[in-house]
């Protein structure tokens, strides 16, 4: 099933609703950072979310980043997400695997912690970015934006993230949907949704059944209005050009060892851990260019992303 985000509207357009069917994009993170059971599910359930956010900015050229500290073993998760509902991020420790004893689920919310913050930042291309932090709830990532978006955003909302690992720790299933109530929201929907909620099973289990984000949409809605559907996906910026830069910002004296002792590098991009090589033939070039247009033009490519 191709990985796909839907947005929706039900009772009579005073309730948003959202969903992404992201297997696929999660899978793909899972792999490009190697991730263990429980890691690759936290990621993967901020990774779906973002995909969610990132669809509902308003303009191309504006960024969303999410990062998450709890205190737990896995560190940070840092995810940026774009309008058009791709996305791409890390966990700070990939290798973490912990179940709950009693139940045998990945234990989320014990690798993430709640000893910590939910910060959402948003880079609108102006000067400042705005940011809007709340304390971590449960650490299980789908209560934590529950919460953030009620808190920091005044809008009461109800998130379902799911990512189903098998055996073989490959991601087999995940999805996110999140309800959100309109400003024009009356009792009566507020009901409707608390009783879809209650009943609603975990999305990874829906679209490992086969549901589409359709199916699923009016399996639980009976007057759901599709607004627009799109693909999502986990894609990166980084490029070699990019990673030249980034050794641009190196000390001379950095640069001639990576040239006489080391004789080539290697840098790996923290989003995507996409390797870039680079020999003592491109370094030496490197440096020429760098002496042939000067420092004030290399420090204005540094600032080009």
């Amino acid at each position: 099933m191709e990985d796909t985000l839907i947005k929706a509207l039900a009772c009579e357009g005073r309730v948003r609703v959202i969903i992404a069917a992201s297997t696929n994009l999660c899978e793909e993170a899972r792999k490009r950072h190697d991730c263990w059971p429980t890691a690759a599910a936290a990621l993967g359930r901020v990774l779906t979310i973002g995909s969610i956010m990132g669809s509902m900015q308003k303009n191309q050229d504006e960024k969303l980043t999410i990062q998450i500290n709890g205190g737990g073993p896995i560190g940070t998760i840092l995810v940026d997400c774009f309008p058009d509902g791709n996305v791409r991020g890390f966990v700070s420790d990939p290798h973490v695997h912990m179940t709950y004893n009693d139940t045998g689920k990945l234990a989320v919310g014990i690798a993430v912690g709640k000893e910590g913050t939910l910060k959402v930042i948003r880079d609108l291309g102006m000067k400042d970015d705005f940011a809007g932090t709340v304390n971590l709830q449960t650490g299980e990532i789908g209560d934590d934006f529950a919460y953030y978006f009620t808190v920091s955003e005044q809008t009461p909302s109800a998130v379902s993230l799911g990512v189903l690992v098998d055996t073989d720790n490959s991601v087999i299933a995940a999805g996110g949907l999140l309800i959100q109530m309109l400003p024009d929201a009356i009792e009566e929907d507020i009901e409707k949704v608390e009783a879809i909620v209650k009943q609603l099973k975990p999305m990874s289990a829906l679209i490992h059944e086969g549901n589409s984000p359709e199916d699923i949409l009016h399996q639980y809605f009976d007057d759901i209005e599709i607004l627009e559907k799109q693909p999502i996906r986990f894609t990166c910026s980084c490029s070699k050009t990019t990673m030249k830069r980034a050794l641009l910002t190196l000390s001379k004296e950095e640069r001639r060892k990576l040239i006489e002792e080391d004789h080539g590098c290697e840098i790996t991009c923290h989003w995507c851990n996409e390797h870039y090589t680079f020999s003592e033939e491109e370094l030496i070039d490197l440096e020429n260019f760098y002496e042939s247009v000067g420092t004030k033009h290399v420090e204005d490519q540094k600032h080009i992303h």
